[in-house]
């Protein structure tokens, strides 16, 4: 009988075990091990155990599966605790011939069992073997959808138990972009991988390096596609008629005009109406909002990720944490325009090494390590770096000055056991996350903030007076170092306010246009709670934050808008958020564009639509100046000479497009 299992907090596909009666796996990331998966059979049953921590967080749960004749599961239990440990309790099962399930979406039932795709339990590896043995490699599943397995390369590793020939395959149908995980010969599976980590076969762990690269390497292949059919380069310049400019430096939108753009750079402004010159390409703006393209000033970016930020108008991104190895090759990937993505700045990430590190940039032992990597980060042109929860308080009162003399600025988390003031006072240019910020205010020095105690703690948020001494000595330190923050508002939000079986409130809006396996995932709470009482604590820690940030926002407290949530559609929440603390529209535009071109120094050539500068702007259907929802209405971008229309993209990752494309009005050939 086949085993398999799924790492549900990165939805990576994790591996089953083959006819053995025990099976253990190894997920690792960074080539640092942080858990396992182990898988036992007795009959048609079987239980898996799943334990895994990164950066002080990680899913446990148990699961126990009965399988029918067919090997598809007939009943299905999975408890437990998701990453964020909110709890699990999910069942799959038969009842009178009828499928009925229950999940954190608020579950579901079908006259017809299909093969159920568990939402925070194992489901894609059985289907794979499934599908292997099936004609087509293709199934229709529950809550909806149809899998398909599709072979890509076969390869050979060699571990504790000799070679194993291997088969690796695109499993797509569950998430808007496909899985990738590889079997043996026989159809078993052996391990899975994305690019930022794997898991394998115990004895086989030496395989995750070319696992991890091939899956970084099979993601670019489908997006190269994607970009070599939807991205626009036309010849001659492209005139955008009949458009308002939202000016950024103003705060206000312009009079009709038309926007020439001429390679990557913006040729011309002038009144609309205006006769193209020879040789243009003219497309309708039909009295849409042109808007410079938007900063993500929180990410962690993927090849993905990349995309769809570029589809919902975020041409920057500020990359703060990330493996430096993967992010060097998506930036050269983008730049080689082999891929779509933005413009990204870097910020070095630097964490200490703990049994609760985060592992990805470079984890240190020691403070002479560390002084080493803020020199490598800054003999590689990176803005700045980001310190972390394992970093100890003394060493970054010694690297911080040598940051910042070597051009670097300095934010992060505040360190377990200090404080944002003593962070401050080192130095900080900048906070990272509403609770790094707030967190000393309620915490004992000897409480352990690289836990999940770091979200749990915030319940203590509604005991302190907003106005009270505590707060205002924080406000006012950073008003006088001039020290930003970075709030993301609307991961707080998501983890202290939604509910299971409720869409999040940061999702309402592009809930209906996303595709099931995406809904599914909006109706699940991030923290979990005992009951409605304990969801109220964390209700009232949320408006206790944003009471917090709305003072910042009034004392000049430079605000930066980010998300920790891939951007996209999620910082366009973000943007809603920043009206919610007392921005005017205006104003948040603006602190999206120039506001933060200005903060990284890259003024000169983005922020606002300009003659000139960088040709990085999207059109707006709508009027974002009116409500900041009509963010999602894009009918075009540019950025880096090439044109997206987003409603031509979107179905890729089945998203029902939030507006239509733009007319193209002619070309030269016409």
């Amino acid at each position: 009988m086949k085993k398999w299992m799924l790492l549900a907090a990165s939805m990576m596909i994790m591996p089953a075990a083959a006819n053995a009666q025990e099976r253990e796996y190894r997920v690792l990331t960074n080539q640092t091990d942080i858990g396992y998966v182990k898988v036992n059979e007795d009959g048609d049953t079987v239980t898996i155990e799943t334990d895994i921590k990164n950066n002080g967080r990680g899913p446990t749960s148990s699961e126990t599966i009965l399988l029918g004749e067919d090997g598809i599961p007939v009943n299905w239990t999975v408890t437990g605790t998701t990453t964020f440990g909110s709890p699990i309790d999910e069942f799959y099962r038969i009842e009178d011939g009828r499928a009925v399930w229950m999940d954190a979406a608020g579950g579901g039932s079908s006259d017809t069992p299909l093969f159920y795709i568990a939402q925070n339990g194992t489901s894609a590896a059985l289907l794979a073997e499934l599908l292997f043995d099936d004609e087509d490699m293709a199934m229709d599943v529950l809550p909806g959808g149809t899998a398909r397995l599709t072979e890509i390369e076969r390869y050979t590793y060699d571990g504790a138990d000799g070679p194993v020939e291997t088969i690796t395959y695109a499993l797509s149908g569950l998430s808007m972009a496909p899985s990738y995980i590889t079997l043996d010969a026989d159809g078993e599976f052996f391990a899975s991988a994305s690019p930022g980590g794997a898991s394998v076969l115990k004895g086989y762990e030496g395989a995750e390096e070319r696992l991890r690269e091939r899956a970084a390497a099979l993601s670019a292949e489908r997006l190269s596609g994607l970009q070599e059919e939807y991205a626009r380069t036309f010849d001659g310049p492209v005139r955008i008629q009949n458009v308002r400019v939202f000016d950024s430096v103003a705060g206000r939108l312009s009079d009709p005009v038309d926007v020439v753009m001429n390679g990557d750079r913006i040729g011309l402004i002038e009144s609309a109406g205006a006769t193209p010159t020879e040789g243009e390409t003219i497309i309708d703006g039909a009295g849409g909002v042109l808007m410079p393209g938007m900063f993500e000033m929180h990410g962690h970016v993927g090849q993905e990720s990349a995309l769809t930020n570029i589809l919902a108008g975020v041409t920057s991104i500020r990359d703060v944490g990330n493996r430096n190895d993967v992010l060097a090759t998506l930036i050269d990937r983008i730049e080689k325009g082999e891929i779509a993505g933005p413009r990204i700045t870097r910020s070095g990430f630097i964490e200490g090494q703990s049994d609760f590190s985060a592992n990805g940039g470079i984890v240190v032992g020691t403070l002479e390590e560390a002084m080493d990597a803020v020199r490598f980060y800054a003999a590689r042109g990176f803005w700045g770096v980001k310190l972390y929860n394992s970093m100890r308080p003394e060493w970054n009162e010694v690297i911080i000055p040598e940051a910042k003399r070597l051009g670097l600025k300095v934010h992060g988390h505040v360190p377990a056991f200090a404080t944002a003031d003593e962070m401050i006072a080192a130095g900080y240019d900048e906070v990272t996350h509403a609770n790094q910020a707030m967190l000393g205010w309620v915490i004992q020095k000897d409480e352990d903030t690289r836990t999940l105690f770091r979200f749990t703690a915030m319940k203590r948020f509604p005991d302190l007076d907003v106005d009270g001494p505590e707060v205002t000595a924080t406000l006012d330190a950073m008003v006088a170092n001039n020290v930003a923050h970075d709030p993301t508002l609307v991961i707080h939000e998501l983890g202290l306010t939604a509910e299971n079986g409720k869409v999040g409130p940061g999702f309402v809006d592009v809930y209906p246009n996303m595709p099931a396996s995406s809904q599914r995932g909006m109706k699940q709470e991030l923290f979990g709670t005992s009951g409605p009482e304990e969801r109220a604590e964390y209700v009232a820690a949320y408006n206790f934050i944003k009471d917090v940030l709305t003072r910042m926002h009034e004392r000049g407290i430079m605000l930066v808008p980010g998300t920790d949530m891939g951007g996209g559609f999620n910082y366009h929440r973000e943007l809603q958020l920043f009206e919610e603390l007392g921005m005017s529209r205006e104003e948040v535009l603006s602190r999206a564009t120039i506001d933060m071109a200005r903060y990284l120094g890259q003024e000169e050539d983005l922020g606002s639509i300009e003659r000139g500068k960088l040709a990085d702007f999207f059109l707006v259907m709508g009027d974002p100046t009116k409500d900041l929802k009509d963010l999602k209405k894009i009918g075009l971008v540019a950025k880096g000479g090439q044109i997206y229309f987003p409603a031509e993209v979107y179905p890729e990752f089945g998203i029902t497009p939030f507006a239509e494309s733009p007319d193209i009005v002619s070309t030269p050939e016409d």
